[in-house]
């Protein structure tokens, strides 16, 4: 296997295993063996955040509605979030980390890469980590380890629950072949529907193709196809860098447009934004909204704030700038409310991109907190919390 010259290094990826919803069942020992999902409520139009893996067997997941997963398993115990209590519990697992290595890289409040190089066996450190997590915060952990983020990441997924998977590189070639195209990140629904109408369902598949190919099909994502097939990636684990952005993905598998569906879906991700930014000391001035419907046509309003902010009630209260309308008239609504972007003629659209995004000023807003893809039917990828890491102070 091919590591393009560089040392090897010893990475862990290190996952809580459904976070939130351990949490609850960890604090409320009545749900515990139960199916659990945090989130809205499905009397309304509320959005799962997370599900416990008792629920997960009914085929509830994250960012799917709530009256739908109430209707896979009607005897779900709906919770709201308490995201103060996720990030206290993630700042636990945090200096857990850190007793082990100074090279932290937090990706979200339940989720991290380590590099350990420097010990012996990444093994046995990522098996001692998943001991203290548990001792420390009664939670389970899953770990990757291996020669690089990628990798890593790929192996924490492997064996959870409370899972401890390795990929050396003498076996990451084998690995890599095997593994469904769908299993690669950075490969959407949209994406991977493309590749296997090209014949690639699988890593095998993959590896045939040239760097140009690839490039010619998929863009500048070709370059990464091609490299991540081979093993290769040389992103260092970096826990003080100054960030562009921090986001998460979620998946859609039905089509969204409902926009009073879509709004509370935002109010849910505000609250998310929020707790990730307060965990990191992090706050904003600048508030964007983006929404990029079916036919591509991309829509953004922003509005810079008088002080900088990491509440969530902020990014909902925002009201739009003055703006003037083909008749010269001045418009200003409620930036939150997404329809004041949406004009009647545009109804009629699904909804592939939604964006918020907080600004520490005036910046290029092509980097959105949210975004959703959509596939040829389906809205897919969903990305939440991106900001600029200037807004650090």
């Amino acid at each position: 296997m091919a590591i393009d010259n560089h040392p090897v290094r010893k990475i862990i990826h290190v996952d809580m295993d459904a976070y939130y919803a351990s949490v609850e069942q960890r604090d409320f020992p009545e749900y515990r063996g139960k199916p659990v999902v945090v989130g809205g409520s499905p009397q309304g139009r509320g959005v799962v955040a997370a599900a416990s893996y008792e629920a997960r067997k009914f085929g509830i997941h994250s960012a799917m509605p709530a009256s739908r997963a109430v209707k896979l398993c009607p005897r779900a115990i709906f919770l709201k979030p308490r995201f103060d209590v996720y990030r206290e519990v993630s700042k636990q697992i945090r200096q857990i980390f850190l007793e082990f290595t100074e090279l932290v890289e937090p990706l979200s409040l339940d989720e991290a890469y380590l590099d350990v190089t420097e010990h012996p066996s990444a093994t046995l450190v990522a098996k001692e980590i998943k001991k203290r997590i548990k001792e420390s915060t009664k939670l389970n952990a899953s770990a990757g380890v291996s020669y690089n983020k990628f990798l890593a990441k790929i192996a924490s997924d492997v064996d959870k629950p409370d899972g401890l998977f390795v990929i050396t590189p003498k076996k990451a070639s084998q690995f890599l072949a095997e593994l469904p195209i769908h299993k690669f990140h950075g490969v959407g629904k949209a994406t991977q529907q493309k590749m296997e109408r090209l014949g690639i369902k699988s890593g095998a598949d993959l590896i045939k193709w040239d760097e140009v190919d690839l490039v010619k099909q998929f863009g500048k994502s070709g370059h990464h196809y091609y490299r991540i097939v081979r093993g290769i990636d040389n992103r260092r684990v970096k826990p003080d860098r100054i960030r562009k952005s921090i986001g998460k993905e979620r998946t859609f598998p039905d089509d969204v447009s409902d926009l009073q569906w879509i709004t509370e879906f935002l109010d849910q991700l505000a609250e998310k934004i929020s707790a990730s930014m307060q965990e990191m000391d992090a706050a904003g001035k600048t508030i964007t909204l983006k929404v990029r419907y079916k036919n591509f046509e991309t829509v953004t309003r922003s509005s810079t704030l008088q002080y900088y902010t990491n509440k969530a009630e902020d990014v909902l209260s925002i009201e739009a700038p003055s703006r003037r309308d083909r008749g010269g008239r001045a418009r200003n609504q409620a930036a939150w409310n997404i329809r004041f972007i949406t004009k009647p003629d545009r109804r009629r659209f699904l909804w592939r991109t939604v964006g918020i995004a907080i600004w520490r000023s005036k910046e290029p807003i092509n980097k959105c907190c949210i975004r959703l893809k959509k596939s040829p039917n389906n809205l897919t990828e969903l990305q939440y919390f991106r900001f600029n890491d200037s807004t650090i102070h």
